[in-house]
């Protein structure tokens, strides 16, 4: 698999660490996920969230507050290439594992760290928390209905998108790792890479001084682009600027287009209130099937709103295989998350459900060279 020569440390909780671990053991990295003794099991070891964050990964617990334990991350340490950590910055640098404590051991490790706020200034040692990050972020601000007060979005976004980025800063090391055979430390924090995701609205003010509002379910800029009542519920239509006589054609009406207050994009956005409720008017008397073949035909997008359970039954989704079905040893046949991107000659795959805490402890002990007597010592004493 394109990383089994990685290896990787996962040191994290939660969501945002784990969602970046995610990325690197599905394709192939060789993860060893430490937890704490008495851990709160995160929400539930055999819960839905729990299996879906740490298929792929090998599980030992380790007690990083006794010596004894930290000596054994150090060993890790001097075999792994990577370690990934969402510590809050004073929590590492007190436990002795930050980066400059670990370095000396293995200068080609990658050190990985997603924090709430960033390693540095006014805000590193509070606590990060994903809707915190889309308040702070800018992101509520502008979800939700016109005047309907701040919205979060329905996935955690901030979480998300700071693992997927953190993910990506790790390989470009390792890449640059090959040139230079050092590695170096990674960083973001759910803040950076909220505002990171505000994209064109964050340019929106930073270029134009335009302080973006909420618009519901309509595209900011691009009208009509937005969810539209039909006969038996809504669709989403999205027409860009040059699809806009297109999409009268067909709806069987040219004239609309050559209408003043909707025949430039600049007009269209004016009058947008007063353009949805005359497309509703045409989409009202045909099924979302219906005007979906329709507007497909014609190059329009366009697409169903769909809940979970329908998502998960759509033809697409089942031929993309974007549920994968695993056999945990203690919850039977169940369904996780199948993988987004396939590498055509080295693909990724789910290879083992989420282990049982502890479950390679020992093993990986044994890998070490700790012998069976040392490790009777560490149970007894609590450190594994």
């Amino acid at each position: 698999m394109p990383l089994s020569h990685i290896r990787v440390i996962d040191l994290t909780r939660a969501r945002a660490g784990p969602t970046c671990v995610r990325q690197l053991a599905d394709m192939g990295a060789q993860v060893i996920k430490i937890e704490q003794p008495q851990d709160d099991g995160e929400w539930g070891r055999h819960g839905f969230d729990f299996q879906n964050l740490h298929r792929n990964k090998r599980c030992m617990v380790l007690n990083l507050k006794d010596e004894r334990g930290k000596r054994i991350l150090k060993q890790l340490v001097k075999k792994s290439d990577v370690l990934v950590e969402n510590y809050r910055p004073n929590v590492k640098k007190r436990l002795g594992i930050d980066y400059e404590s670990l370095r000396p051991l293995n200068p080609r490790l990658v050190y990985a760290s997603i924090s709430g706020f960033g390693q540095t200034g006014p805000y590193k040692d509070r606590p990060g928390y994903d809707q915190v990050a889309q308040g702070m972020g800018g992101l509520m601000s502008i979800t939700g209905q016109p005047g309907g007060g701040p919205v979060r979005a329905g996935i955690p976004v901030a979480d998300l998108s700071a693992g997927l980025l953190a993910a990506q800063g790790i390989l470009v090391a390792l890449l640059e790792r090959e040139r230079s055979g050092e590695g170096q430390w990674v960083h973001t924090s759910l803040l950076e890479a909220m505002v990171a995701m505000l994209d064109f609205q964050a340019t929106r003010w930073l270029m134009g001084k335009e302080v973006p509002p909420q618009a519901g379910n309509n595209h900011p800029t691009v009208i009509p682009t937005g969810a539209f009542k039909v006969k038996d519920g809504h669709i989403n239509i999205a027409t860009t600027n040059h699809m806009w006589k297109r999409l009268c054609q067909a709806l069987g009406d040219v004239a609309l287009a050559e209408d003043e207050r909707f025949s430039s994009p600049g007009r269209r956005s004016k009058n947008r209130d007063a353009l949805t409720p005359i497309l509703e008017e045409k989409l009202k008397d045909r099924t979302a099937d219906e005007w979906i073949d329709t507007l497909n035909e014609a190059g329009i997008p366009c697409g169903p709103i769909l809940s979970i359970d329908k998502v998960f039954d759509n033809e697409q989704v089942r031929h993309l295989g974007l549920a994968h079905a695993v056999e945990h040893p203690a919850l039977g046949p169940v369904q996780i998350l199948g993988l987004p991107v396939t590498l055509s000659r080295t693909p990724a795959s789910i290879r083992t459900p989420t282990a049982e805490r502890g479950q390679h402890t020992d093993e990986i002990l044994r890998e070490l060279g700790v012998d069976e007597a040392e490790i009777g010592q560490l149970r007894k004493a609590a450190v594994i």
